[in-house]
């Protein structure tokens, strides 16, 4: 069971994980039905393909990705957002300086622990 995080977060104070030299993340508001992530990318950066069992919203705050969901691969940039479902392979790579806002539910239990 995911204890529930605190009620306000502000960037001054947020830590970030480094997951690659070109990416990091920081871990917003969750609970175990919902959690709020930002990811950072330096141009050049990679998320992996990969999949998960969370359904996965995510708006592009800024910047410039190729993103795959599936066999789909589309250009977005910042003010454009996508959505994933449960178990659909998909990535991206960073072409301009950017950052990711992803919401998933439930939460991703393996960012916490």
């Amino acid at each position: 069971m995911i204890k529930a995080s605190k009620e306000f977060f502000f960037k001054e104070d947020a830590e970030w994980e480094e997951v690659t030299p070109l990416l990091r993340r920081q871990i917003q508001g969750h609970d175990d039905k919902i959690m709020l992530v930002i990811a950072d990318f330096k141009a050049g950066g990679v998320g992996e393909m990969h999949n998960h069992h969370h359904s996965q919203v995510t708006y592009v705050a800024s910047g410039e990705f190729e993103m795959t969901i599936g066999d789909k691969v589309k250009t977005i940039k910042g003010g454009d957002s996508y959505y994933i479902p449960p178990m659909v392979m998909h990535g991206c790579t960073c072409t301009k300086d950017g950052q990711l806002i992803d919401v998933f539910s439930p939460a991703r239990e393996d960012f916490l622990y």
